[in-house]
């Protein structure tokens, strides 16, 4: 009898402490395999100075400048596929895909480049205002808007035909801008804390909003389908806008010195690269609800990046140890 209990009770014991042991592991927070970290490091041959990415999710391109070229990379096999040269303190690229075309803005130059997206080869030169640096393509008005930060002013192009459609005098230094897809453009004034809100077909400002809390608004995206705006602030906090009333919803704490900001709409969050050599990562919970998910630590300057939709990938350009490279950051 006594023989029969010790046997039993061995071998509850033997079944409770995996189940004990499970019981724990499920206490335990989210494995370090769901967060996010630098997964690949692309190097990029040549020297000179760097600023905006761009993907083109259909074709599978990054684009990345780089001094006075764009380099052109294949995002799934990360190969460098071609480049676009002579864009002269190239500072970014804007695609629109229905038309086959790219758009270059030449900080240098005062120009904008247009390219087409399947030679790379350059179709025109397109005169801007002074140190064009921020570029985005509407969809809704088929116009490039180049932002250009030595004469505050936009210039907008025709993307189809490559003309100027005209130029808007915005009353202070541009940063950078996000399109609606809806016949508006949005776009920071970084040394007047103020957010534009510009009609893209009659070339209007509607609205000029102030970002307080936020000062010195660098970076931009923007949440479509609940018509929010995300800016990255230099003073150090993301804040969350209402796009059609310029209300300021809320802000969260960010790293130092931000230059980028993305929103994956599939993951719902959202993605501030900063100088410091971090990426504060946000979680929407709801439009009006948001919470910070991680710190990722990157390297020191690489502040400019660009989003992947298909992946969830980001991509960053830095020049650690003298080397110019891309980061790749993931889970």
């Amino acid at each position: 009898m006594m023989n029969r209990l010790r046997h039993a009770c061995t071998q509850l014991a033997v079944f409770m402490i995996p189940l004990a042991l499970g019981f724990m592991l499920a206490a335990l927070p989210s494995v370090a395999a769901d967060e996010f970290a630098i997964t690949r490091k692309v190097p990029i041959p040549g020297q000179g100075s760097w600023d905006y990415l761009n993907v083109d999710e259909g074709a599978r391109r990054l684009y990345v400048s780089h001094g006075t070229q764009v380099e052109v990379i294949d995002v799934d096999t990360l190969d460098i596929v071609g480049n676009i040269p002579k864009t002269e303190g190239v500072h970014g690229i804007a695609i629109a895909p229905e038309l086959g075309r790219g758009f270059v803005s030449n900080g240098q130059a005062s120009t904008v480049t247009i390219f087409d997206l399947k030679t790379l080869k350059k179709i025109a030169d397109v005169p801007a205002g002074k140190k064009p640096d921020a570029i985005i393509y509407d969809p809704a008005s088929s116009r490039v808007f180049a932002f250009n930060g030595g004469s505050n002013s936009a210039t907008a192009i025709d993307a189809a035909t490559g003309k100027v459609a005209g130029t808007i005098e915005l009353g202070g230094r541009p940063e950078f801008a996000a399109a609606d897809g809806n016949g508006y453009v949005y776009d920071n004034l970084e040394d007047e804390s103020t957010v534009l809100k510009i009609n893209s077909r009659t070339l209007k400002i509607e609205h000029r909003w102030p970002t307080a809390p936020c000062s010195s608004p660098s970076s931009m995206a923007i949440d479509r389908a609940n018509h929010r705006l995300f800016l990255g602030c230099r003073s150090r906090v993301m804040a969350v806008i209402n796009a059609d009333t310029g209300k300021v919803i809320t802000t969260l704490p960010i790293g130092d010195h931000v230059d980028a900001t993305a929103y994956d709409a599939q993951t719902k969050l959202i993605f501030n690269s900063n100088g410091e050599g971090t990426i504060t990562v946000i979680r929407q919970e709801g439009p009006d609800k948001y919470s910070i998910l991680q710190t990722v630590k990157t390297v020191p300057k690489a502040k400019t990046m660009a989003l992947d939709p298909k992946t969830h990938h980001l991509f960053l350009s830095t020049a650690e140890s003298g080397q110019f490279e891309v980061l790749v950051v993931g889970r």
